[in-house]
């Protein structure tokens, strides 16, 4: 009886050690992720925001990517935009390929996650500006394009919020400021139930400050390629209002008011209706600030409840890279890290 027990306690064994042998490689690989997630410089992060759906977030891809990858991320963007963009406007812009046109830019990309195949993206855009006399970086929310075959399938909270949240969860909770350039009513409102402090907004409160005013001023200076306004474009500065702005690259994404998308909100839509001139081309300059009671609503009102977790645990290792990067660069004493200076070993100290 004896021998014939410890023959089937060794079969039992064996698969235990094998449970414990595939928990601790499945352990290993977590860690190494995560570790690799922390001491990413740049942000390249991929998640499943919903089932059968894979999204992936590059920071400054221009910068990040080898040359290889970047060609591949851009023939990806250009799959979606050829599906409502005729073909000679995917040359101007991120559809250029050219690094710089893509070192400021943060882009959003969704795929199938079993095929693999493109389906919506938000190229951000970073821009330096000035404010109070001091250099401030606004995140501008881009070019949002979305595959006509998948609309309406909710992908507007992982476009419109997700990487403004990523980019606030990344640089320690601290509040950015946001911009938006759009006449599409459905991206107004989704804008103004967002994000904190937005001008122009219909919603009772909003109000122009000296700091949107500054920061307005400031992006028509310098940053109109950025969306695609021509210099001939105006701006009227007490309504925010860019008049004829389809005439430096974005002709193509003009539309009239009955084809622009609705908000399910009304307010929005006689708000657009009644500030914009459709036939002219005009877009709202929008300027906000995410900060921790924007996130919050984001995250209450938008987000589905299947991807919380997920977004919550990128979030949390986001946050939590703002704080042990320093803490590496400290300790490795062998490389340069901006200001800080590695350690002249003794050898270099006897010359």
């Amino acid at each position: 009886m004896a021998s014939l027990e410890n023959g089937e306690q060794a079969p039992r064994a064996k698969k235990g050690f094998a449970k414990l042998g595939a928990a601790a490689t499945r352990l290993r690989s977590q860690t190494g992720f995560w570790l690799g997630a922390l001491l990413q410089p740049a942000i390249d992060l991929s998640l499943r925001t919903s089932p059968g759906l894979r999204t992936r977030i590059i920071e400054f891809p221009g910068l990040s990517l080898p040359r290889s990858e970047l060609d591949v991320l851009v023939d990806q963007l250009r799959i979606v935009a050829a599906k409502t963009l005729p073909q000679e406007s995917l040359t101007y812009g991120i559809f250029s390929g050219e690094p710089e046109r893509l070192a400021r830019a943060v882009v959003t990309l969704i795929c199938e996650e079993e095929t693999g195949r493109p389906i919506a993206f938000n190229a951000l855009s970073v821009m330096d500006v000035t404010l109070d006399g001091r250099p401030v970086e606004v995140t501008h929310l881009g070019l949002v394009m979305v595959d006509p075959d998948v609309r309406g399938q909710g992908l507007s909270w992982v476009l419109y919020g997700l990487t403004a949240l990523v980019l606030f969860a990344r640089d320690g909770l601290r509040p950015k400021w946001i911009s938006n350039v759009t006449q599409v009513p459905s991206v107004v409102g989704m804008v103004s139930d967002t994000f904190s402090d937005v001008y122009p907004s219909p919603l009772p409160g909003a109000r122009q400050s000296f700091a949107h005013l500054q920061l307005a001023r400031g992006i028509l200076a310098r940053h109109r390629a950025v969306f695609g306004v021509g210099e001939e474009a105006g701006f009227d500065e007490a309504r925010s209002v860019i008049t004829n702005a389809y005439t430096g690259g974005s002709d193509a994404l003009k539309k009239t008011f009955e084809v622009a998308p609705k908000h399910r909100n009304a307010i929005y839509n006689e708000f657009c209706a009644r500030e914009l001139d459709y036939a002219r081309g005009d877009d709202v300059l929008q300027l906000g600030r995410i900060d921790l009671a924007g996130a919050r609503r984001y995250v209450m009102s938008e987000v589905p409840h299947g991807s919380l977790p997920a977004l919550l645990a990128a979030s949390a290792m986001l946050a939590l890279q703002r704080l042990v990067l320093p803490l590496v660069y400290w300790l490795d004493d062998t490389r340069a890290y901006g200001s800080l200076r590695p350690r002249r070993n003794d050898a270099e100290g006897a010359r």
